[in-house]
């Protein structure tokens, strides 16, 4: 009997072993970001301000940009060696209604290299009508045209100031 258990177990670890799959949450308590994903492989995400500089909180001035920033993104799908991620960002204001979208950010591109998206950035301009004194939520999206199973959703809330 301990033999069956020990080959099961054993079957059992290279089974899932052999499965290149992989599901995470992250929340970074200075900005508020949180994120989560399956499927792909996701080292981190954050949020960048003016200067390509790591935010440690959620304030951002009126006319400046700041960017949601997925590192370490893995395990795409591949189409003739190239993968397609889709990326949606949404800002909403305090009633929910949209101040901005962006439904796929890589729409009609030809792929790119599993080297060439191991980063994705989703850049937005904190303008009108946004208005300084507010609070906005914003939220990404990303997913893989071939593998659609792999998503990767970030949200937090951003000061304006």
């Amino acid at each position: 009997m301990k033999r069956i258990i020990a080959l099961f177990l054993m079957a059992s670890i290279l089974f899932l072993g052999a499965c290149n799959y992989s599901a995470g949450f992250k929340k970074d308590f200075g900005t508020g970001l949180s994120f989560n994903y399956n499927g792909f492989h996701v080292q981190n995400v954050l949020l960048v301000g003016p200067g390509n500089k790591v935010m440690d909180n959620n304030k951002v001035q009126l006319n400046t940009q700041m960017a949601i920033v997925a590192l370490g993104i893995a395990n795409y799908g591949l189409k003739e060696e190239k993968v397609f991620p889709g990326m949606m960002i949404v800002v909403t204001d305090k009633h929910g209604s949209e101040v901005l979208k962006g439904t796929d950010l890589f729409l009609g591109t030809e792929g790119y290299t599993p080297a060439n998206a191991t980063e994705l950035r989703g850049t937005i301009t904190i303008a009108k009508p946004m208005i300084a004194g507010e609070t906005y939520h914003l939220k990404m999206h990303v997913w893989d045209k071939v593998k659609p199973e792999n998503v990767l959703d970030a949200e937090t809330d951003i000061v304006v100031q």
